[in-house]
């Protein structure tokens, strides 16, 4: 498998990026092959200070990088030989089997669309994120890819995600739910309520109705479904309510007893990491003809890591496959809301 990697993508790029697909050599077969894009020169003098299997990694010029503030198209356009852009004819030029960035998710989003296109059926990607609750994994789609959606999107947003859900996370028959403001049925906008009613017509989908932001926590379903704009503020809260949790736990703890807080610490720390972002890698960009993992910006060595990982494990079982099979099966249902 030939995985390409975005060298310049992220906070901490490229050192972290290039240590992390260092890391994740070992842990892959010796014919995958990781392609690190970027410029040429820097990557590989950082490459001549390390250690690694020769023959595992190559290195792709891409001389540009696009900032966390550009807009996506204009910085696409102004900048196509960009680290970001690179990865994505790669892929077009089916040069690669998936590509990873940690850099500008509005110019992911864009790139990988525009060059790989859409899936058969697919009117409009997203990007899946896992959530680790107490009560097992809970898939969250879309965070930030279509933040002015349709109900035909968050329908097939919901078909997708639980695709993946049931042949990545190996739940049998997820349960579906729907972000709105409140659990009945006459709760949410418009575009809510209708997609509610495609999802509530699929006999194939187990869906469970509305839900709201606190049921993601609760057990009462392993997919949320929402526009990217929700998505994208329920992610961002979750981490920093968490982060916060935490580290407000770790102050009452020294302030009532340091020695008590030491006693804690490995319980603390090992519950941290199940809430840990960086290690569950990237979030798919779902419904994308290809590949294609879009990293958090913070991304330390291990988030590249774990992220080359789970691009295996989704082109190794085919997950785009299954759902062009899916959504084909459903195309006939779902035909009059295309144009809605």
């Amino acid at each position: 498998m030939r995985i390409a990697i975005d060298a310049m993508g992220g906070d901490y790029a490229p050192d972290e990026v290039i240590a992390g697909a260092l890391d994740a050599i070992e842990l892959l077969d010796e014919t995958d092959e990781l392609i690190l894009v970027g410029p040429q020169q820097i990557i590989e003098s950082r490459l001549s200070s390390l250690t690694y299997r020769k023959g595992a990694v190559s290195v792709v010029d891409a001389p540009d990088v696009i900032g966390m503030d550009e807009a996506p198209i204009e910085g696409l356009r102004r900048k196509p030989k960009s680290s970001i852009a690179v990865i994505a004819k790669l892929a077009k030029r089916d040069q690669v089997d998936a590509v990873i960035s940690a850099g500008n998710t509005g110019v992911c989003v864009a790139a990988f669309q525009m060059r790989m296109r859409n899936l058969p059926g697919v009117n409009r990607p997203g990007i899946a994120v896992v959530f680790p609750t107490i009560e097992g994994p809970v898939t969250i789609c879309d965070v930030g890819a279509n933040i002015a959606c349709k109900p035909i999107n968050l329908y097939q947003y919901g078909v997708m995600a639980s695709v993946y859900s049931k042949h990545l996370l190996e739940i049998e028959n997820p349960r579906v739910g729907l972000m709105s403001i409140g659990q009945e049925d006459a709760k949410g906008n418009e575009v809510v309520k209708r997609a509610r009613e495609l999802m509530k017509s699929d006999s194939n989908m187990n869906f469970v109705g509305n839900i709201e932001g606190r049921d993601i926590f609760r057990g009462v379903c392993d997919i949320a479904v929402c526009e990217g704009f929700v998505g994208n503020v329920v992610l961002k809260l979750t981490e920093g309510l968490v982060d916060g949790l935490f580290r407000a736990i770790k102050h009452e703890l020294m302030q009532e007893k340091p020695q008590l807080a030491m006693e804690f610490k490995p319980v603390i720390a090992r519950i941290y990491g199940k809430y840990d972002y960086n290690e569950y890698g990237g979030a798919l960009l779902l419904g994308v003809n290809g590949t294609a993992l879009i990293c958090h910006g913070s991304s330390q060595s291990r988030t590249i890591r774990n992220a080359i990982l789970a691009s295996k494990k989704y082109y190794t079982q085919r997950i785009n496959d299954k759902i062009t099979e899916c959504l084909s099966e459903t195309c006939v249902r779902t035909a009059d809301a295309q144009v809605n």
